[in-house]
């Protein structure tokens, strides 16, 4: 079994003011002080989107995508910069329905977002439909926001192997079978889901947590049995003191075990 208090007490113990208060609004839905809500918003591009820390001043998709999971977990979704880095979000989708990083990003870029590459291009396209979907359409903007997603779908599903696989991370599954399951497209969800399950039991904690946490927010029962797998995964993978390894070194250990606790809550 999960340890969830624990979970709660390594953040507490190991987090910035930041993770603390993603952390009461996980658990109470607590709204954090707009000074804190600044802080996490702090470095936002004129043009909507956010630079990642290898990009300098260039607005990235996947670093975008990231400051998004941040404030969402902060409820801060609809606050003017969450809202104005999707409005980039959509923007930014090219005619194909897919999204790449700047080319001016290709020397610097970790190979997830590399510019010209298929692999990244596929994450970054089912990266950014996912947030489009969890943040919703500005008012007046239903039509074409619902037709950015369904044009990203249809780039990810014509991607798609016979057996639900796709030529891309691990990461573009589940989060191209969060953006499929919440347009109704449950067969191939299904698939998806099926293939996802043959990993889980391999898969690093940071990873069940981004599964599990993904497939939650679009309503993906916690009872459904990929998820049940999920779970047991996350139990295997927990720490003594509570918490989970992060792929990305330990700084970013206390993001792994708030992105599990959104999934278990």
């Amino acid at each position: 079994m999960v340890d969830l208090d624990a979970a709660i007490g390594y953040v507490v113990a190991h987090g910035d003011a930041v993770d603390r208060a993603r952390l009461a609004w996980l658990r109470t839905g607590q709204t954090p002080p707009p000074d804190l809500l600044e802080k996490a918003e702090v470095g936002q591009a004129s043009t909507g989107g956010w630079p990642a820390y290898w990009g300098a001043h260039v607005a990235s998709v996947d670093a975008t995508c990231f400051r998004l999971a941040e404030l969402d977990d902060l409820g801060a979704i609809d606050r003017p910069a969450a809202r104005k880095a999707l409005r980039w979000l959509g923007e930014s989708q090219r005619p194909d329905g897919m999204w790449e990083e700047d080319e001016s990003l290709a020397g610097v870029a970790p190979p997830w977002a590399q510019p010209g590459d298929d692999e990244a291009r596929l994450f970054l396209t089912t990266n950014a439909a996912f947030w489009l979907v969890v943040g919703g359409p500005a008012p007046g903007d239903e039509d074409e926001h619902a037709a950015r997603i369904a044009r990203a779908a249809e780039a990810f599903r014509a991607s798609l192997r016979p057996d639900g696989s796709w030529p891309s991370f691990l990461v573009t599954g589940w989060l191209g079978c969060a953006v499929l399951y919440h347009l109704g497209w449950f067969y191939e969800s299904a698939q998806i889901q099926v293939a996802l399950a043959d990993r889980v039991p391999g898969m690093t904690a940071a990873d069940t947590a981004g599964l599990f946490a993904s497939l939650r927010r679009v309503g993906l029962s916690a009872d459904d049995w990929l998820l049940n797998t999920a779970r047991r995964r996350l139990s295997e993978t927990q720490r003594s003191d509570g918490g989970w390894n992060s792929d990305d070194g330990d700084q970013f250990n206390v993001h792994t075990t708030l992105t599990a606790i959104r999934a278990l809550r």
